[in-house]
């Protein structure tokens, strides 16, 4: 069953601290209350704002920004002042950042309130950390922005930031039944961000609804291009294939209902096969990853690699072995797709795909597939995962929506208008 979300959701916070309804550090107060209730169960934090830290803060300078009040959590590979940057690598024992980061200022200045650093797999990468999935412990939460997900999943914030060199926004969001939103790559500013890939690496963010994410965006993207279809029906392309991972039966049954669903209402629904472009994207995230990921990781494996998982290790040896005319020649064949948009869906406003290949699967050692996130990535588009439904069990399903090259605000539209077309009526 849907767990309770935050009490109040992003864009009703705000209105009510600008408009003098509540004060500017009420949901900020709320929201360290129940994380002391509920992350004993989850382990979603790796730090949380001390109580006296948000009585000394000034109230004067959240109460009329866009995002007034708003309680987030960060991910711990993003900087924010006075806060531990961990890496979800404790043995290196960190100290405070000296500032913000980039889009931690922005949310800062909009008047949103830092309340703590979210978990993350070791340097956002295989290794989890301790949280749990909030629907079922003894499931994945995803990663590596575990702690995001389940954060604002298990209502302790309404909205989180997360990061994605792979899969590492959509899977958690599919996996904890969040939306999610990775936008396109390079719309975010990235200083203060632990980089591990340089050509991948992208800043999302978690909310409850396309509109509160849609009020993220705001923030952090500015003008980011057309704002969609408007009246017209849409076209959505349906692209399920992957050579690399399998679509459950009832993953593939939910993308099949809210299909008819969206035919009901209009929307055309049209199958795609890309099968070449998805082995080709597949194969340039391998090389591109790795050989960038080695060489950012390269210096913390040489001087502490007693302090790093064996997983990690393995990984900056296997990158170091790729060598630079491999990378560039993957590094070609992402920019020649990336513009590929209208020769591989012509006129459809956006791409219906799997988030995962399932829901969240038992066990806590591992974050679950990224193939089908991984050709997103490296192609740099944006993504919006839309939870719909639950299964028997009571885990989340949902599917994600894909939109072109710097199209993150036609997306954030379209997905607010179809979102609740998509959800399962009943659950």
């Amino acid at each position: 069953m849907p767990l309770a979300p935050f009490p109040s959701s992003v864009v009703d916070i705000a209105r009510r601290v600008r408009s003098g309804e509540a004060g500017p550090l009420a949901a900020a107060r709320q929201s360290l209350a129940a994380i002391a209730r509920e992350d004993a169960r989850i382990q979603a934090w790796s730090h949380v704002l001390p109580a006296a830290r948000l009585d000394a803060a000034d109230p004067a300078g959240i109460a009329a920004g866009a995002l007034a009040g708003v309680p987030i959590g960060i991910k711990d590979v993003i900087d924010v002042a006075d806060m531990p940057t961990g890496f979800g690598a404790p043995a290196l024992a960190p100290g405070a950042a000296a500032f913000d980061a980039c889009a931690v200022g922005m949310l800062r200045a909009a008047g949103a309130v830092p309340v703590g650093k979210t978990v993350t797999a070791e340097f956002a990468f295989r290794t989890p950390g301790p949280t749990r999935n909030p629907h079922a412990p003894a499931h994945t939460p995803g990663g590596s922005s575990s702690g995001s997900a389940a954060a604002v999943a298990a209502g302790m914030v309404p909205a989180a930031l997360g990061t994605q060199t792979g899969g590492s926004m959509i899977r958690p969001a599919a996996f904890c039944g969040v939306v999610g939103f990775k936008p396109s790559f390079g719309r975010v500013f990235r200083d203060g961000m632990k980089l591990t890939c340089e050509s991948l690496d992208t800043i999302g963010w978690y909310t409850n609804g396309v509109e509160d994410a849609q009020a993220i965006a705001d923030v952090l993207l500015g003008d980011a291009g057309p704002e969609g279809p408007g009246d017209r029906p849409p076209t959505i392309a349906v692209q399920l294939g992957n050579p690399r991972a399998s679509l459950s039966a009832e993953s593939r049954d939910e993308i099949a209902r809210a299909c008819a669903a969206l035919r009901a209402h209009g929307v055309q629904c049209v199958p795609v096969e890309a099968e070449r472009e998805t082995a080709l994207l597949l194969q340039a995230h391998d090389v591109i990853m790795h050989y960038e990921f080695a060489r950012s990781l390269a210096p913390v494996a040489e001087r502490r690699g007693e302090a790093l998982s064996a997983a990690l290790r393995q990984a900056v040896a296997h990158g170091l072995a790729i060598g630079a005319g491999q990378y560039r020649e993957m590094r070609d064949a992402q920019a020649s797709l990336r513009q590929g948009w209208r020769a591989l869906y012509g006129g459809a406003d956006a791409v219906l795909t799997p988030s995962t290949p399932g829901p969240a699967p038992r066990g806590l050692d591992h974050t679950g597939d990224a193939s089908f996130n991984k050709i997103w990535s490296v192609l740099g588009w944006p993504c919006l995962h839309l939870p719909t439904a639950f299964n028997r069990a009571g885990l989340p399903l949902g599917m994600q929506l894909v939109g072109d090259w710097e199209g993150d605000r036609a997306l954030l539209a379209l997905g607010r208008k179809l979102h609740h077309l998509l959800i399962q009526q009943g659950e």
